[in-house]
């Protein structure tokens, strides 16, 4: 046989998709969010295997969601975690991103960890709700990520513009939790999972608190849109926050376009799901995680091919 065509082959061992040399890359968020451990974690779990099934797995600090799915889109990534609500838009296009039609190439691989959209205030600021933040000032987010995308979905729910604050800055998550606590500003927002870096130093470091987001325009939110769920954000996580607050939120989601190579799909979704014990303990935020769940909560697009091979091999769909 031909040695080119030998190394350029895909052949399987062990139910293992094999492609030689080729390698994932993984567009994930802020590091101080946990859409870079979700990265992270399955590019170590696809690496420590990588003698089995020949692939390597690279993640990338982005911008976040809206950044990934730009960047999943034209290429530029092999897939990118993003949240249930973005990947909707993208999927029925929207302003939101560098190519605002339709995007009929996007596929979903499986969601992973509930994200509930959170309120973080100074305990000086007299912020209790939504409602009081008007005139106060808030970190809105970064352009790109999430929690900007769902930010403006409540300021647009709530019939606001960014002049109702009296400063809507757009610092990354990274940086909001010590402009909070050195007054910069006085709230924050963040659509992440729990427990989180960012929140853990805001409430640890100036003893911010977590704030209800409820009325009436969230409930129709969710009565509105099937990606966006009532949440609870656990009490006792966070120094100086012993209760529980009700919130609303999404899933975070891992997508690809569907010209990503099959073989390569089924191989990722293979290596989380085969060793999906050891991912639940690789942070918190996973220890809930349920098969049957990850496979439709938050996905708003068709499975990719390669994932839905494996599920179906797996019993855990029938179609």
């Amino acid at each position: 046989m031909n040695i080119k065509v030998l190394l350029a082959g895909v052949f399987l061992l062990n139910g293992w998709a094999i492609a030689n040399a080729a390698e994932i890359t993984i567009g994930t968020g802020s590091q101080a969010g946990v859409y870079y451990q979700v990265g992270r974690d399955i590019c170590r779990l696809v690496n420590k295997s990588s003698d089995a099934h020949g692939v390597t797995c690279k993640s990338h600090i982005s911008n976040g969601s809206v950044s990934n799915l730009n960047d999943v889109r034209s290429g530029a990534l092999s897939l990118g975690v993003v949240q249930s609500d973005t990947q909707y838009y993208a999927a029925n296009g929207s302003k939101l991103f560098q190519d605002p039609t339709p995007d009929k190439e996007l596929r979903a691989l499986f969601s992973v960890h509930p994200e509930p959209f959170t309120l973080v205030a100074r305990r000086d600021s007299n912020i209790q709700g939504l409602d009081d933040l008007v005139g106060k000032r808030v970190n809105i987010g970064n352009p790109g990520s999430g929690q900007r995308a769902t930010m403006e979905v409540v300021m647009q729910a709530k019939g606001w513009d960014k002049h109702i604050f009296s400063l809507a800055n757009e610092l990354p998550a990274w940086q909001q939790s010590m402009a909070l606590c050195h007054d910069r500003v006085q709230a924050m927002v963040y659509t992440v999972g729990h427990p989180n870096p960012s929140v853990a130093k805001a409430t640890s470091l100036c003893k911010a608190k977590i704030v209800e987001v409820s009325g009436p325009e969230i409930d129709r939110l969710v009565d509105e849109y099937p990606f966006y769920v009532h949440s609870t954000i656990p009490g006792g996580i966070y120094e100086a926050n012993p209760d529980p607050v009700k919130t609303f939120g999404v899933n975070a989601t891992l997508v690809a376009s569907s010209k990503l190579d099959d073989d390569l799909v089924y191989t990722v979704v293979k290596t989380v799901f085969d060793n999906l014990e050891t991912f639940k303990s690789m942070h918190p935020a996973f220890s809930l995680l349920q098969k049957e769940r990850m496979i439709s909560e938050g996905l708003s697009v068709p499975l990719h091919e390669g994932a839905r091979r494996y599920f179906l091999e797996q019993g855990l769909i029938t179609k």
